[in-house]
């Protein structure tokens, strides 16, 4: 990523600096990188991924399970196909592992005998066959596939491998998710799919859905870090130990037979996170890839340049309107993060901020890219998918929080580049915003996404038009897609997707312990007796909860798992559905920026430089109001468009001053510094106004009123403190 200054020689363009490569695809650690005929093959798989997805989605559907199976099966061939399990080698250390490698191929035979055994299989059930023997599906199908599938995880584990070349011990892994998803697509479109969860299942659905849980768990692994595989090894060890618990985690128990074979069904991995992801999520991952490949991240990052450039500490306030722009297009906070923060970051560092602040900054301005309507990361997708309620209900009431986040991040920026004395950037420093208007239909497939939800399209017909018109609006910009440019697209999203995918199938295995095992039911219970003693108490403890489940996972897999847990017992303590999950959802985003595990945190501090574990601290603080915002929903659910227009007129004026103070009472700056007894009572009335109540409203608008006038009286004005720029 880079800025540099525009080339051209006339005198519009000569001093601007301009915003280049937040477009650029991030290349992953472990992530291979390959040439010649690999590169071919693995470039065609991606781009039939993609295609395969766009086609059913829109022209051919496939049966709701099989579509579910192929797209989780692609997912995993790929991923081991790009992304290695260990770091890469340099020549002497391969060299001294090459008799793994030889074991690697070795360990081909038995995966490559499972898949043959898969097309006899279908070959016999075609034939007329009820079933398969048992002592088959054990002997040539469950055992060969389990043994190849461990051993390759481990060998994959065991030696480092080139980085243009795929191992053997990944190619035994992609024929093991070949013959699993094979066996499953036989049995699942036969009359024994009926039987899952039965002790008339058979065993060797229950043997493909472990080796199928042991590869989403190694790829999630490679793709997403250890936090969700850890949480979700802790919940299978639940399954099996959950009988020798004490108090309310007991249950009567269930066979590995029982609970395997249905763990891989819609109770499980083929159920609402993969849902989603195989619809909404990877269809708006191609759109963020066509968006990509006609530079429109460029272009928003410029336009926010151009926009917030001036204002005092300008770039961080650049941070907020980019991160907010890219948020709609970007799944995850540090991803966000990584997009822009590594432009702006710097950027806030040269005009002031200390490298903390401006990590922090970058955190939680991305963070709130995951709570921006229209996209809200997939957040919205999936909670649309368990709640019932249309989609764009959810993005409307996602509207007032977002711009609370935002306002709030906003204004703590503001207050703390007054009260150090910081400056804008120069005007030869950001691009000429004369210049971009010029680009401005840019912004079209944004919008003309967001008029299609809004006049009843599916999100499907939806997505895919604003897919479609980002590739018609290219045609107008420097940076036409051809056919070149569109299998491009295609291709990135394909590898874009991987990590999603094996996020949600990962979040999918936790939602079916959490189903099949009775463990959300019996939360419910310890909620609604918390609720007896305080309703208050309960949410707290739903908060916390909310935010330990999302420590170290991405938002979609935070706020599945969340929801499964934590949103059921909130409803039956009489909270609204849609409050219920907005709930959970905030906390599950913020758990990004929550330590001691702040993802988004953490990628920030690796580019400014700072502690890590200071920097999510920080940017704790800074996120300070997406720890109130959600309580607001609770007291005031006028904050989610719930009731009349004068209600919610009401709650969000007085929740924007509110915030506001917040604001001021955390950088101890309001027209000028704050002393400390004016702190506690600007929080007092912040608290009260952000409570929601008419006489709370009252009370926070008079002290809101007499800390403006003394503030006012004694610094003069203040307008200096307090204008944007």
């Amino acid at each position: 990523m880079s800025h540099t200054p525009d080339s051209r020689p006339d005198d519009e363009a000569a001093d601007t600096v301009v915003v280049e490569g937040v477009d650029e695809e991030a290349v992953e650690s472990n992530r291979r990188l390959y040439t010649g005929w690999q590169w071919l093959l693995f470039a065609t798989l991606a781009i039939t991924y993609s295609g395969f997805h766009l086609v059913s989605l829109n022209v051919y559907p496939m049966e709701t399970w099989s579509f579910r199976i192929v797209h989780i099966a692609g997912a995993l061939i790929l991923g081991y196909g790009l992304y290695a399990g260990t770091r890469f080698a340099d020549e002497d250390q391969r060299r001294s592992a090459a008799w793994l490698s030889w074991v690697s191929y070795a360990m081909l035979i038995p995966a490559l005998y499972a898949l043959v055994r898969v097309v006899m299989m279908y070959q016999a059930m075609s034939a007329g066959a009820m079933r398969i023997a048992p002592e088959i599906e054990a002997w040539h199908f469950g055992y060969p596939l389990i043994l190849a599938t461990t051993a390759g995880i481990l060998l994959a584990w065991s030696y480092r491998q080139f980085r243009d070349r795929l191992s053997p011990a990944d190619l035994v892994l992609m024929v093991c998710a070949l013959a699993v998803a094979g066996y499953l697509l036989v049995m699942f479109n036969s009359p024994l799919r009926a039987s899952t969860g039965t002790s008339f299942a058979p065993m060797g659905i229950s043997y493909a859905a472990i080796a199928g849980s042991l590869l989403i768990l190694e790829l999630t692994r490679r793709v997403a870090g250890l936090a969700l595989v850890v949480i979700s090894a802790i919940f299978l060890l639940y399954v099996f130990a959950g009988p020798y618990l004490p108090g309310f985690l007991g249950y009567p128990g269930l066979s590995v037979g029982r609970f395997f074979s249905q763990v891989y069904t819609d109770a499980g991995i083929l159920g609402p996170t993969t849902a989603v992801s195989s619809t909404y999520i990877i269809l708006f991952i191609i759109f963020a890839a066509f968006l990509q490949a006609s530079k429109v991240g460029d272009y928003f990052v410029n336009f926010a340049f151009a926009a917030a450039g001036r204002a005092r500490g300008g770039p961080a306030k650049v941070s907020i309107f980019a991160s907010g722009l890219m948020g709609m297009i970007n799944g995850t906070s540090a991803g966000n993060v990584v997009s822009t923060g590594s432009l702006t970051i710097p950027l806030m560092k040269k005009v002031g901020y200390p490298a903390r602040s401006a990590g922090a900054i970058e955190a939680a301005a991305s963070t709130g890219g995951q709570i921006m309507p229209p996209i809200m990361g997939a957040g919205a997708f999936i909670m649309a998918e368990i709640t019932g309620i249309p989609y764009t209900e959810i993005a409307v009431a996602a509207l007032i929080p977002a711009i609370l986040y935002f306002l709030s991040i906003y204004c703590m920026v503001d207050f703390e580049a007054a009260r150090k004395g910081m400056r804008g950037m120069r005007k030869d420093e950001i691009p000429l915003f004369s210049k971009l208007i010029k680009q401005v239909y840019l912004f079209a497939p944004i919008i003309i996404l967001i008029a299609a939800l809004f006049m009843g399209y599916s999100v499907i017909r939806a997505g895919t038009l604003a897919t479609a018109s980002a590739a018609v609006v290219s045609w107008f910009s420097p940076h036409k897609m051809g056919i070149p440019a569109i299998l491009k697209a295609l291709q990135l999203a394909g590898t874009m997707a991987i990590q999603i995918i094996a996020v949600c199938a990962c979040a999918g295995l936790i939602v079916g312990v959490i189903s099949l095992t009775g463990v959300g039911a019996r939360f419910s219970s310890l909620l609604l007796g918390l609720a007896g003693v305080s309703q208050l108490l309960a949410l707290f403890f739903a908060m916390c909860i909310s935010i330990l489940l999302g420590m170290g996972m991405p938002t979609t897999a935070a706020y599945a798992v969340a929801a499964s847990v934590v949103a059921p017992g909130l409803i039956n303590i009489g909270i609204q559905p849609l409050v219920a999950h907005f709930f959970v959802f905030y906390f599950a985003v913020v758990s990004a920026i929550t330590p001691p595990v702040a993802l988004a945190s953490y990628a920030a501090a690796g580019i400014s430089g700072d502690n890590a574990m200071g920097t999510s601290v920080a940017s704790f603080k800074i996120g300070l109001a997406a720890f109130i915002v959600p309580f607001m929903f609770f007291y005031s659910p006028a904050m989610l468009m719930e009731g009349s227009w004068m209600q919610i007129l009401r709650v969000g004026v007085t929740a924007t001053l509110g915030i506001v103070l917040l604001a001021a009472t955390v950088q101890a700056w309001f027209f000028g510094p704050v002393k400390a007894w004016q702190r506690l009572v600007m929080l007092l009335g912040a608290l009260c106004m952000i409570y929601g109540g008419i006489y709370s409203d009252i009370a926070g608008l008079a002290i809101g009123t007499l800390m403006f006038m003394m503030q006012r009286g004694r610094h003069g004005g203040g307008g200096k403190a307090v204008s944007a720029g």
